[in-house]
């Protein structure tokens, strides 16, 4: 199913089934190609290092079309907290 690192191509189905491991092995450094037929339809990739400033992430977010701002990102961090408590 999975093996090694790199670039992985999976179907759907068995991302599905073994998402976790999955995750795992993003967090290894893997890539994941997530296949329908012999057709890829997705990527699962390790996000770029996390000791980036909030401004960066905001600008990465609005060069990709995003209208998000700090007041944006607390409330839905906010909400996103309230959900996991």
């Amino acid at each position: 199913m999975i093996e090694g690192m790199a670039i992985l191509h999976m179907s759907q189905a068995d991302v599905v089934k073994h998402f976790v491991a999955v995750l795992a092995k993003v967090r290894q450094g893997s890539e994941v190609v997530i296949e329908q037929g012999n057709c890829p339809i997705a990527i699962i990739k390790p996000s770029k290092a996390a000791d980036r400033m909030i401004s960066e992430v905001i600008a990465d977010l609005n060069a990709r079309g995003s209208d998000a701002t700090m007041r944006t990102l607390r409330v839905t961090l906010g909400k996103a907290s309230k959900r996991n408590a």
